[in-house]
């Protein structure tokens, strides 16, 4: 498995435990307003040696007080060991919590199916017919469509969560996502912040633009079971 790093103690990143997030390395999306270009770029990935080794060492110290892992990136679906990775973690005792883009739905059901996942968090990046111009490349809808129904569908818990940000989205784009993924339990509308982001320039696409989150949040809340503002 190749890693970019790890986060020791989160309180935030698994809902309601205590647990580390390990950052996976690559990804098969370029949006322009990802906060980890050096996870994304291959000229910008970082040479750690054996993490791997080093990740599971700490890991088995700190069985019985650590209870989860948060696995992120990049997109973990796209590295070819994730499968065997998330079952070295699970035979530790600790849950696992998988964020994902949702570019993989074969990999996904495959996780399901194996029961290997405790939660699921996905991006959704846009209104279906705008996604492209979130994610940097011309995206397969219909993977993202059955990634959405296999989440929704898994028994696992899960949220979905849209990083909102002025000159990507607008307010009507939040509508049609609602109305896409309507009924889903939770929501999650993300605060934009412009440090470090992949693409320098879109500080200059966003600027002088804003959304207001509170007026989307109402505008769709009728939608969810639950939606919340992360900043």
């Amino acid at each position: 498995m190749r890693l970019g790093g790890y986060q020791k103690l989160t309180l935030i990143d698994y809902p309601g435990k205590i647990a580390t997030t390990v950052f996976t390395v690559g990804c098969s999306f370029r949006c322009p307003f990802c906060h980890n270009p050096e996870l994304v770029l291959p000229s910008q990935f970082p040479d750690l040696g054996n993490l791997e080794k080093e990740f599971f060492d700490f890991l088995k110290k700190r069985q019985g007080k650590l209870e989860a892992v948060c696995i992120t990136g990049g997109e973990p679906t796209i590295q070819p060991d994730i499968i065997e990775f998330i079952e070295k973690i699970r035979a530790l005792g600790f849950l696992v919590k998988l964020d994902s883009n949702g570019t993989r739905p074969d990999v996904l059901r495959r996780i399901f199916e194996r029961k290997l996942v405790d939660y699921v968090a996905m991006d959704i990046k846009n209104s279906l017919e705008n996604y492209d111009k979130a994610v940097g490349l011309k995206a397969d809808k219909e993977r993202i469509k059955l990634s959405v129904d296999l989440i929704r569908n898994s028994g696992v818990d899960y949220e979905f969560r849209t990083t909102v940000v002025p000159g990507i989205h607008t307010q009507q784009d939040f509508v049609k996502i609602a109305q896409w993924i309507k009924g889903a339990r939770e929501y999650y509308l993300q605060e934009f912040r412009d440090w470090n982001v992949l693409d320098p320039t879109l500080k200059d696409c966003a600027k002088g633009k804003s959304l207001d989150l509170e007026k989307i949040k109402k505008t769709i809340e009728k939608y969810f079971g639950k939606v919340e503002i992360r900043g």
